[in-house]
């Protein structure tokens, strides 16, 4: 397996997910996205596998905006631009991704 955790360094969520691997002896790439970000060709293999939507974190006080914009496009320029925008920890194994804690998920991945 080829496990990437992309997430910040206070999301409590990537740290349960980090932990979750830990525990399992799981190694993985941790990527902190305020300070390395996530490349096109990532979030385009996020998004085919999980939809645009679920990685919109609507929360943030900004999320409303991208609801006005058109085109995805234009939306995942924006994701691309401001990484606080998505929802973490954003966890990917090859094609595979899920975002936020999904143990469940993950156990499928072994």
């Amino acid at each position: 397996m080829n496990i990437q955790i992309f997430g910040t360094s206070k999301c409590f969520d990537t740290k349960k997910a980090q932990r979750w691997f830990k525990e399992r002896r799981i190694r993985f790439q941790s990527v902190d996205l305020l300070k390395y970000g996530i490349s096109p060709g990532e979030l385009r293999s996020v998004i085919s596998a999980v939809g645009l939507d679920a990685l919109i974190d609507q929360k943030h006080p900004d999320a409303a905006l991208l609801t006005y914009l058109a085109y995805d496009a234009d939306k995942v320029e924006k994701l691309l631009a401001d990484p606080r925008l998505l929802k973490t920890p954003i966890v990917r194994n090859g094609k595979q991704a899920t975002v936020g804690y999904c143990p469940e998920h993950w156990e499928s991945w072994k």
